[in-house]
């Protein structure tokens, strides 16, 4: 390797870590919106939630800047197969990053509703469990493409069934209430949505991991995400038990 390619080479890396790190630091932005949007729920508070809000707008601009920078890296470095590989991902990783703190500030924006509705027991603990299993999810995503762990990454697409089965269970309890009080339905509607955000942050965790173990492999998983799409009838009890 002669001395212009070693310093093309140099100047890629430097490229790309610069890049890499835009996207570690939307991936905590992101956590800190998931955290926040479960505890403004829980605790009805609209100001920590008009900060969700507002983490979001600048969330959005993290990610159009990791695009033009990928895109600039692509275009003016000429990667190998393996690096433009690497500088792919980042531009998947953060377009899921950036649909996750847009499910974040879709749970915000409901919680100004729900703050003058009656209370569905059980539901805000139930709510901020699941957000915590996705946000650790997210979490152990990122370390793992920071430190190319495929063995995390494979664990973080595991447990996407677990917050599957919390989102199951939730939707029967709020069935439930629905079934035995009228003034449950429209809480229990907008929970339901919360619910399901969370459910759809999970999954795009779990594409993150999956991106991680194609970098590390070259190859993507072959075998179906393990989910579980039933729902079981409704059932009394208490949400989350």
């Amino acid at each position: 390797m002669n001395t212009d390619q070693k310093h093309i080479l140099s100047a890629f890396d430097r490229d790309l870590e610069a890049v890499q790190a835009l996207v570690v630091k939307m991936g905590g932005m992101v956590e800190a919106s998931i955290r926040d949007a479960a505890l403004a729920l829980d605790g009805r508070d609209d100001e920590l939630a008009a900060e969700v809000r507002k983490r979001d707008r600048a969330i959005d601009v993290l990610e159009t800047q990791i695009n033009e920078e990928a895109a600039r890296l692509i275009a003016l470095r000429a990667p190998t197969a393996s690096d433009l590989r690497l500088a792919l991902s980042v531009i998947k990783i953060s377009a899921s990053l950036e649909r996750v703190g847009d499910y974040a500030k879709n749970i915000a924006k409901r919680t100004h509703v729900l703050s003058d509705m009656p209370v569905v027991n059980g539901s805000a603990g139930a709510i901020r469990r699941m957000a915590g299993a996705v946000e650790q999810m997210l979490n152990d995503a990122l370390d793992s493409y920071i430190h190319r762990n495929a063995a995390l990454a494979a664990d973080v697409r595991a447990r996407d069934l677990e917050v599957d089965q919390m989102y199951n269970a939730l939707f029967r309890e709020f069935l439930t209430h629905m079934m035995e009080d009228p003034r449950n339905i429209t809480p229990c509607m907008h929970l339901h949505f919360i619910a399901k955000n969370i459910e759809r942050m999970g999954d795009h965790a779990t594409g993150i991991a999956e991106q991680v173990i194609y970098l590390v492999t070259g190859e993507l998983p072959d075998d179906p995400r393990p989910k579980t799409d039933s729902v079981a009838p409704a059932k009394s009890g208490t949400i989350g038990s």
